[in-house]
């Protein structure tokens, strides 16, 4: 029996190695594809069909053309604006939200919770949100439309919430005893003890931040104001890459777009790769943290 066991045990193991290996492959594949297109020869990448795993060729033309561009350059500092200002003030305000809910002492945190998750699967809609941002608030081609709206997540704003009720009870009651208020216990006592779960909830911000267009097409007019994601938006979807082929032959124009479509995907998409395994150790601790006890 033991070994039966064994063996049937090392053809689970084969069996699951096998499948994470071909997971692995199928969700990394795609990118490489986009990489490797990026820097081949816009002519042979145009005659080539069928999957990518080398470069046609070598070529950095495309990211020239890219990294030349003013409207990426110019959606790269928007986008960099929305991130960090608005991950900024999503979690001050998560935060903050978070704290309130978490007192046991306050009398209205149950009717509010339900009023606050109650927001997760009913909304105003489309256009009764537009209706309200862009002629009472007039926010309507700006980059705080990106930003105030969306201030709290419901979801960041329970998982925080939760992860609060871990925290003793004991390190607030010392921090009153020396006089701290509710504001030096929020951000000096309780924030450092759960900064796995904020890490976490940064990380769901910014990324939300960074991926964001729908609202950017929606409210802003003026191309200077685009985020990256509605750059590259334009330029995959509606095909807009004549700005940057201006100098280049009207017969290789085709090709070169197609490079420098790969070539944009890259550059948008790098900035978050490099900066997600930094925060990965943070990510599962985190949202356990703020998940276990509630």
């Amino acid at each position: 029996m033991a070994i039966k066991r064994s063996v049937s045990g090392r053809i689970f193991d084969s069996a699951n190695v096998i499948f994470m290996l071909l997971m692995i492959f199928v969700t990394l594949y795609p990118f490489w594809h986009v990489l490797a297109a990026s820097f081949s020869d816009s002519g042979l990448l145009l005659r080539h069909t069928g999957a990518l795993f080398w470069p046609e060729g070598f070529s950095l033309s495309a990211y020239e053309h890219v990294l030349q561009n003013q409207r990426i350059f110019t959606g790269y500092l928007n986008t960099i604006f929305v991130v960090v200002a608005g991950t900024a003030l999503n979690v001050l305000m998560t935060s903050l939200g978070a704290y309130v809910l978490s007192r046991k002492k306050f009398a209205m945190r149950r009717v509010l919770t339900i009023a606050i998750v109650f927001t997760m699967y009913f909304s105003g809609g489309m256009i009764p949100r537009y209706i309200v941002i862009n002629n009472y608030l007039h926010l309507g081609n700006s980059l705080w439309a990106l930003i105030l709206p969306g201030l709290v997540s419901t979801w960041n704003l329970i998982v925080m919430r939760t992860a609060f009720f871990g925290v003793p009870e004991s390190i607030e009651e010392s921090a009153r005893l020396d006089g701290a208020n509710d504001f030096v216990i929020l951000f000096r006592v309780i924030l450092p003890t759960i900064m796995s779960t904020v890490a976490v909830i940064i990380l769901f911000y910014a990324v939300g931040h960074w991926n964001a267009w729908f609202d950017a097409a929606l409210f802003l007019r003026k191309k200077e104001k685009y985020p990256l994601q509605l750059v590259l938006r334009e330029i995959l979807i509606l095909s807009s890459t004549e700005s940057m082929t201006n100098d280049v032959d009207f017969v290789d124009k085709e090709a070169i777009g197609e490079s420098i479509k790969y070539a944009t995907i890259i550059v948008t998409t790098l900035p978050v790769i490099c900066i997600y395994p930094f925060l990965q150790k943070y990510f599962v601790k985190g949202v356990m943290i703020g998940a276990v006890k509630g």
